[in-house]
């Protein structure tokens, strides 16, 4: 055969993945049982995908987005028109009345104690109706570790409702908000916690709950690693904020840096003035190196998601197949891009999270470790071979080195990494 007709003749990815990679027939052979298997899934992830990127669209188009606002800015920046329009389009896409989106908010984790800074006063209750929130925003709250200038430090009381079965507790929920508490707060994604992402249909009915008991509570939704995974967001059905980072879904895999926190004019005035100083709030803020990757990554974004969603699918399909514990199953319903995969121990643990990292387009050469990373009670181990540090948009693993060994796997700009990621990885430790 020519050179020609071996690269003509070439079938589909697997092919090629099992060529360069060196990955069993037998391991293709499932592979491509597990992609027929998941055919449905990924029909439903491109028709939400169809759907949120008409959204997008729309509000480009209503809010007249033009070069102009792309430009950099300098000094104070008062009147800055490209981040004037950037909050106003996060404003429409989530339907609330204002928005903070900055590259100044170095994290989601900045973003939510900003968002909790801004709107809680000593007096206040916070009643967290998700369980535990994220390892890093423990020190934050200061509720299970001490930590001078937290919430509870300065007088924020705190409490939470654990989950029921691995989800909400409505019961629970609607006793708590008799106690009339300042904010609510929920955590859509899993975070490091063995449990279900919280869905949208969840949601609603949890903030419907709080809001016929309690109507003046403030419902706050962190929605790191939510957005655009369903046709709704947590503001349009009932949270007063929602809050995430632009490194994660709705930065595309473009935006370099930031985060976003949307909700009520008044709410995000409070915020913002946490971000700078009380009497100046969101009215300053310039940005030299420009905002062309934040509008492009907002537009992008809806299919960049839909590729992640895809890849854990098939991740998830061909783990099960392989006889792993998986979380969400791959024909589960998701409102998060997180996938999990469950190890025996810590070596096991280990060796995929380096799996990951061997199969990425930067820094494919590099080991990862477990280290003692800032804000983590548990050592930390992370693959993120990604052309923006830290973007779990992009291709990432992470986990805490902590029984049970739960990999948490996010992401994949393409798809056809994801799989190769898996695929790899399997084949060196089931030997078929």
């Amino acid at each position: 055969m020519s050179v020609k007709d071996n690269v003509f003749n070439k079938e589909d990815c697997f092919e090629l993945m099992g060529e360069s990679l060196g990955i069993s027939g037998q391991l293709l052979d499932t592979a491509r049982r597990a992609e027929e298997q998941c055919a449905g899934i990924y029909a439903e992830i491109s028709r939400i995908k169809g759907y949120n990127q008409i959204k997008v669209l729309n509000a480009f188009r209503k809010l007249q987005i033009a070069p102009m606002h792309f430009a950099p800015t300098y000094g104070y920046g008062y009147s800055d028109a490209g981040r004037e329009k950037l909050e106003a389009l996060f404003a429409e896409i989530f339907g609330t009345q204002s928005a903070l989106v900055r590259p100044q908010i170095a994290s989601g984790t900045h973003a939510l104690g900003l968002a909790l800074y801004g709107m809680l006063r000593r007096g206040d209750k916070l009643i967290s109706v998700s369980g535990s929130p994220y390892d890093t925003l423990e020190e934050i709250i200061g509720a299970s570790v001490q930590s001078e200038g937290s919430l509870c430090d300065i007088g924020v009381e705190y409490s939470q409702i654990e989950l029921l079965n691995g989800g909400l507790d409505f019961e629970a929920i609607r006793s708590a908000a008799a106690e009339k508490p300042r904010m609510m707060m929920l955590q859509r994604s899993r975070g490091y916690a063995d449990r279900k992402s919280i869905s949208v249909a969840d949601m609603a009915k949890a903030f419907e709950i709080i809001k016929s008991v309690s109507p003046d509570t403030v419902i706050m939704t962190d929605n790191c690693y939510g957005e655009f995974v369903d046709t709704v967001e947590p503001t349009q059905i009932g949270a007063d904020i929602a809050v995430g980072s632009l490194i994660k879904n709705i930065g595309g895999g473009i935006a370099p840096t930031g985060g976003y926190i949307v909700g009520s004019s008044e709410s995000i005035q409070r915020i913002s003035c946490r971000l700078t100083t009380p009497g100046i709030g969101g009215e300053v803020g310039s940005y030299a190196a420009g905002y062309l990757p934040f509008f492009q990554g907002l537009y992008l974004a809806p299919g960049a998601v839909a590729e992640a969603l895809k890849g854990a699918v098939f991740a998830a399909a061909v783990y099960q197949m392989c006889g792993f514990e998986v979380s969400p199953a791959w024909n589960e319903k998701r409102s998060c891009i997180i996938q999990t995969v469950k190890f025996n121990n810590a070596q096991e643990l280990i060796a995929f999270i380096q799996s990951i990292q061997r199969l990425s387009p930067v820094e494919s050469n590099v080991l990862p470790e477990p280290w003692d990373m800032p804000g983590y009670r548990d050592q930390v181990i992370m693959a993120a071979g990604t052309f923006v540090q830290g973007a779990s948009i992009e291709l990432s693993a992470d986990a805490p080195i902590r029984s049970p060994y739960i990999a948490f796997m996010q992401g994949g700009l393409a798809q056809e990494q994801v799989k190769a990621a898996a695929l790899n990885h399997l084949n060196g430790i089931i030997g078929i």
